[in-house]
């Protein structure tokens, strides 16, 4: 073999050797990297759907369904993550969070909404409304679909973001040998007083089977109840003494059936609404509900509104509470305040 036969070998050889390289170096990075579709999977928007399982007969029925919008639009399958009795989805948002989820989607009630929020208060991830609850009052507060699964989910998918304030409560509960303070998130409104005893006391099948006539039938129990003295302090002002029935403190204003309880209430104004009700019989209450259902601006003797940047109230005795609908105990001493624009909400 001459050198010009020897060069060419040598040549040939290597380039040999590279092409065995080459074609080595591709199966080793084929065998670790995921199929095509699956990368494209993995590359699409994902939502993490919050469910309260109790709330429906068929949970897999509407898994299907949720995944079935999600893939209309573009999405990856859904992050599916039920609550449970311990943690009610807090911890489930936590961990949507984590698992880099574009939207966090509560599919529930309004106190999965509140639960599912307390993680993303502070956060760039918005929250998107599924109804599943009887009230559904943050959806209808915001124009979010509220008859249908379907149409909230497209919202959620590609509707756009409103900042939200968020309403916070601190409630001394008295012990037997020592208070006990609890600090909570409210989105929609914090009561104390006639609502929240009608909130304790409608049951749960009776809500489930008839929705928010339920709450007439319970509040029809404590239409008689007797009014109790509270100390109110507006923004750091000086108590003032006042009888009640009730007290709400609210971020939005409407009712189901359009009422609007609160009419002056925006949840992106940076304050919170109050009214106070002090009816004094069955009577009391039927002025009181006319002045509300009819949507009157002028004054009324048993009916008191504020806006605050703060409050606390001081009773004379516990009375119920409850935060979006969801009673929590009683409380004696109770301190509001608000977290300006701090929620991420998806809207129409």
């Amino acid at each position: 073999m001459d050198t010009g036969q020897l060069i060419i070998a040598v040549v040939v050889l290597v380039a040999v050797a590279a092409l065995a390289l080459l074609l080595l170096t591709r199966r080793r990075r084929d065998a670790h990297e995921p199929p095509q579709e699956q990368r494209e999977h993995h590359q699409r928007p994902r939502a993490a759907v919050i469910v309260n399982p109790t709330k429906f007969s068929d949970v897999e029925e509407v898994h299907a369904r949720v995944t079935r919008v999600c893939h209309q639009h573009g999405w990856a399958d859904p992050l599916w993550i039920e609550t449970t009795a311990d943690d009610p989805g807090t911890g489930q948002a936590r961990r949507a969070l984590e698992e880099g989820a574009t939207i966090v989607c509560p599919l529930g009630g309004d106190g999965t909404v509140r639960a599912v929020s307390a993680a993303l208060i502070d956060t760039d991830t918005p929250m998107g409304l599924l109804p599943g609850g009887t009230g559904n009052l943050l959806a209808r507060n915001l124009g979010v679909p509220i008859d249908s699964i379907e149409d909230a989910l497209t919202v959620a998918l590609t509707g756009h973001d409103d900042r939200i304030d968020v309403g916070t409560i601190n409630v001394v509960t008295p012990g037997q040998t020592q208070d006990t303070e609890h600090d909570y998130y409210f989105l929609v409104m914090a009561g104390m007083g006639f609502d929240a005893s009608v909130m304790a006391d409608a049951p749960e099948k009776l809500k489930a089977q008839f929705g928010w006539p339920a709450y007439v039938v319970a509040g029809m129990k404590h239409l008689n109840g007797k009014r109790f003295d509270v100390e109110v302090s507006i923004d750091g002002g000086p108590p003032q003494h006042r009888q009640a029935r009730t007290v709400v403190v609210g971020n939005v204003g409407r009712l189901q059936g359009g009422v609007e309880l609160l009419p002056d209430a925006d949840p992106d104004d940076g304050e919170l609404d109050v009214v106070l009700l002090s009816p004094k019989s069955i009577i009391g209450w039927a002025s009181v509900g006319a002045h509300i259902a009819t949507r009157q601006r002028r004054g009324h003797a048993r009916v008191e509104h504020h806006r605050v940047h703060t409050m606390t109230l001081r009773l004379s005795h516990t009375q119920e509470v409850q935060l979006d609908g969801d009673p929590i105990g009683p409380g004696l001493s109770l301190r509001f305040a608000v977290k300006p624009s701090c929620l991420k909400v998806r809207v129409a």
